[in-house]
């Protein structure tokens, strides 16, 4: 693995601990960390196996932090973007929806660098990436779900962050899915970044 990619994992180890002192709900902190106990070690493994880019890494590390973030105020009350939520009006705290916006536009590229080694055509991995962004999101939910009646209810809105809204997990997935359309809209990076031609 490259040194640089070493940095980068350091950097995010040292905030999330920094972000795992003192939570805020400590019981939905643990929840909102089973996926960083069960992906960080996939994730360092397709890196030594696939070479993940250095842009691709950074990406990773920005949403890693920004869920750390979300784990430690809860998403429903991340207090450092209120003042967003004042300035514009907002009748709730946007934080995560910028967050699953944020996972379709930027772990797109992660996914995308292991799903074009085994295929035949740039389009085809565009169009295999996107599709995994969709089931993730779609799938985290029903998880999401799930768990919060079934084992911790009591943690319900923190966990699921709703806050009152009952087509929450919908909107969360349309916005995945438009922050991974972005990356196909603008494939022609794709292209040119991998010398790879129109087929």
């Amino acid at each position: 693995m490259e040194k640089s990619h070493k940095i980068i994992y350091s950097i995010y180890i040292l905030i999330w601990i920094i972000l795992a002192i003192n939570p805020k709900y400590p019981e939905d902190w643990f929840l909102e960390n089973i996926l960083v106990f069960l992906f960080f070690p996939f994730v360092l493994w397709s890196d030594i196996r696939y070479k993940y880019t250095l842009l691709s890494i950074i990406f990773l590390l920005v949403f890693a932090s920004l869920h750390s973030l979300g784990a430690h105020f809860t998403y429903a009350e991340m207090e450092y973007f209120d003042f967003i939520t004042q300035l514009f009006g907002f009748e709730r705290n946007h934080f995560d929806r910028i967050v699953h916006f944020l996972f379709g536009l930027l772990v797109f590229r992660s996914l995308f660098e292991i799903v074009l080694v085994y295929s035949s055509s740039l389009k085809s991995a565009l169009f295999f990436t996107f599709s995994l962004i969709v089931c993730i999101s779609t799938i985290y939910e029903l998880v999401e779900w799930f768990v919060a009646i079934n084992f911790y209810p009591k943690l319900g809105m923190a966990f699921l962050g709703t806050q009152g809204d009952m087509w929450d997990a919908h909107k969360d997935t349309l916005l995945a899915c438009i922050g991974a359309l972005i990356n196909i809209i603008f494939y022609r990076s794709y292209k040119r970044l991998w010398g790879l031609k129109e087929i």
